[in-house]
């Protein structure tokens, strides 16, 4: 059996800051990896790419209710586009992230995390990269 030991990262995009998750090297589970500056964010993923086994970036597509791409994909199109550059070879795919932060903050809420816990935007961020993981590794298991 091939043993594919290798990281899945997934960005939680956001104009000022960007949530990040990673898997395993086994790919079974997400874990929050940080919450980066935007400012900082290409830097922080070549640097991270180089000392990690990573096989692919997923990023959360955040989507209105109408479907129609949100205001913020007029900003992530040209990150992944300068992602691609620094990075060929490696593969970055979207998933739909339109409830995500919505599940995020259930996730805190059922988690029992203090009210000053759930006002700390960063660690929503990174809950939501989890969640954005969780859902493109569940998607990939049914698939």
């Amino acid at each position: 059996m091939h043993l594919n030991m290798s990281r899945i990262l997934a960005i939680d995009y956001g104009r000022k800051r960007t949530g990040l998750a990673v898997t395993d090297t086994l790919q079974l589970i997400a874990n929050g990896l940080t919450t980066v500056p935007t400012h900082e964010l290409l830097d922080f993923i070549v640097r991270y790419v180089a000392n990690e086994p990573v096989e692919r970036i997923i990023v959360g597509l955040p989507k209105q209710m109408d479907n129609k791409a949100s205001e913020n994909m007029k900003y992530i199109d040209p990150f992944v586009r300068s992602l691609k550059k620094k990075l060929p070879d490696m593969p970055v795919e979207f998933i739909d992230e339109r409830f995500t932060s919505v599940l995020a903050h259930r996730a805190m809420l059922d988690g029992g995390l203090k009210k000053k816990d759930r006002q700390n935007k960063a660690l929503v961020d990174e809950i939501s990269a989890v969640i954005i993981l969780q859902s493109y590794l569940e998607s990939k298991r049914f698939r």
